[in-house]
């Protein structure tokens, strides 16, 4: 594939914004919130704000510089994507450079800032999961499937990594509420790759599972890893780590979710497809509040 990336000369400003677009926040946001729930229901004491604030902080960097080398590995095949072809690098509006010396930059802050207000095993998971996802998931996704599966580990680690920084351990608690993230990844990363499945062809991504159609097959792969949140939205509950209300609410949203899983074995169609992927967004942040507020 042969595409010229333009140079783009920016202000001050404009170079900062684009900068910033790299880390792609709304993304890293979300991981920060994740991993912000991991920390607060671990958290059996008052908050040290400082420390929390310092560990979220961290999180966005590394988090910033997991996706800003993605970016890089990237770039030639987001140029031809629609979704993607505005990003900073494609654009010309950051060169490969800036964008390397960037994440260099973003990832050793971010670790460093984990390093003061941490422990090892927050640092160690935190290196851990951008390596995964930026040297081994990034590449996987031109190889096959199994890149939803090698993807979803670093996406289930930050609400781990969490738990990690707030007790310096990890127990059968923090793997629950990991496998919850690391289960719904799946239905969440093949609505979109079935979103924009001509996109990703164009690239030759190929994240789809089975044949990778947006067929039948995959809407009943879709339906079985959403059915497998009932069971676990459950073990909170059953745990004791939190009470009988935040299981209720996580079965009643995954029933919901399920439920949409259904429509589009009925109907294999894009607005179908698009529903699950925003229902997905909805569902997590949903229940992960649900079960903080239930352990109060």
């Amino acid at each position: 594939m042969s595409t010229s990336i333009p140079h783009i000369t920016l202000g001050r400003s404009q170079k900062v914004k684009a900068l910033y677009e790299l880390l792609k926040p709304r993304l890293s946001s979300l991981v920060v919130f994740s991993s912000g729930f991991g920390f607060l229901l671990a958290n059996q004491s008052a908050i040290g704000w400082i420390n929390f604030l310092g560990f979220l902080l961290g999180g966005f960097l590394i988090s910033g510089s997991s996706v800003t080398i993605n970016q890089i590995s990237e770039r030639k095949y987001d140029a031809v994507m629609n979704r993607t072809k505005d990003r900073p690098i494609p654009s010309g509006r950051i060169s490969t450079n800036e964008a390397f010396w960037f994440s260099i930059f973003t990832g050793i802050v971010g670790l460093t800032l984990l390093m003061i207000f941490t422990n090892p095993l927050t640092v160690g998971l935190a290196f851990s999961s951008l390596i995964l996802y930026a040297f081994v998931y990034t590449p996987l996704k031109r190889v096959g499937p199994i890149a939803v599966f090698v993807g979803a580990i670093p996406g289930a680690l930050p609400p781990l990594i969490g738990w990690a920084a707030a007790s310096g351990t990890l127990g059968y608690e923090a793997l629950i509420i990991f496998g919850i993230q690391f289960i719904w990844q799946f239905p969440h990363f093949w609505a979109i790759a079935w979103v924009s499945d001509e996109d990703y062809k164009r690239a030759g991504f190929k994240l789809l599972p089975g044949g990778g159609s947006k067929d039948i097959n995959t809407a009943i792969n879709i339906m079985v890893y959403t059915l497998f949140l009932l069971p676990l939205g459950l073990l909170p509950s059953y745990f004791g780590l939190t009470g009988l209300t935040s299981g209720v609410v996580a079965t009643v949203c995954g029933s919901l979710f399920l439920a949409q899983t259904f429509s589009l074995m009925k109907d294999t169609s894009n607005q179908k497809a698009r529903r699950i992927m925003f229902g997905s967004f909805i569902y997590l942040p949903i229940v992960q509040i649900t079960f903080l507020l239930d352990k109060l």
